[in-house]
């Protein structure tokens, strides 16, 4: 089973997170990081990857959630990164649109080992998103990149409530996640050999 466990403890958070990416009806999704938007978030991207995940973060909440979203997202890159191993047999890349109501999200994902994140269309998200500034978003978005080293892309295509237009992206990641994780194949997906 490929599956990760990782505990990462600072001055500003403690975290530990359980990944399973072959999770079946018996694994379910724990998501505690005191930002509740934020849980609703990783709890739906999970369930659309079909992921098992188990997150507990304790974080200095009375600055602000920036801490928090950040750190687990390094913690969910690592961990994906650590589950998929030498990434033999997977897709590599994934890609999904999602609609709801007015909003529409599209994500385009490549777990090739080269990090990067472009993350198109921010502006027509509500400077403040469940109560925390739009940016913590991106801050995430930016570790689970970088730590899983993944190209992830993710566009906002069009939508006006913010509640919408995340929920959109948290969903088409799952998705794009879903099918990039798969094994469908035997050799790595690499004509180099290698994807780091």
């Amino acid at each position: 089973m490929r599956q990760a466990s990782i505990h990462r403890k600072t001055l500003e958070t403690d975290v530990e997170l359980d990944l399973v990416l072959d999770a079946g009806e018996e694994q379910g999704v724990k998501v505690q990081t005191g930002v509740g938007f934020f849980d609703h978030m990783l709890t739906l991207m999970a369930h659309w990857a079909g992921f098992g995940l188990n997150v507990q973060c304790r974080g200095d909440l009375h600055v602000d959630a920036h801490h928090s979203l950040e750190d687990v997202g390094i913690c969910l890159g690592q961990a994906l990164a650590k589950a998929l191993g030498d990434k033999k047999g997977i897709n590599r890349v994934g890609q999904a649109s999602v609609p709801l109501d007015e909003a529409l999200c599209r994500c385009v994902l490549d777990i090739s080992g080269r990090p990067y994140l472009v993350y198109h269309g921010e502006q027509i998200l509500p400077a403040i998103v469940a109560g925390e500034e739009k940016d913590v978003y991106r801050e995430f978005f930016k570790s689970l990149a970088c730590n899983s080293a993944m190209n992830l892309h993710l566009c906002f295509n069009y939508g006006q409530n913010g509640h919408h237009l995340m929920e959109a992206a948290f969903k088409s990641l799952g998705l794009a996640l879903r099918q990039a994780v798969a094994l469908d194949r035997t050799e790595l997906l690499s004509t180099k050999g290698v994807l780091d």
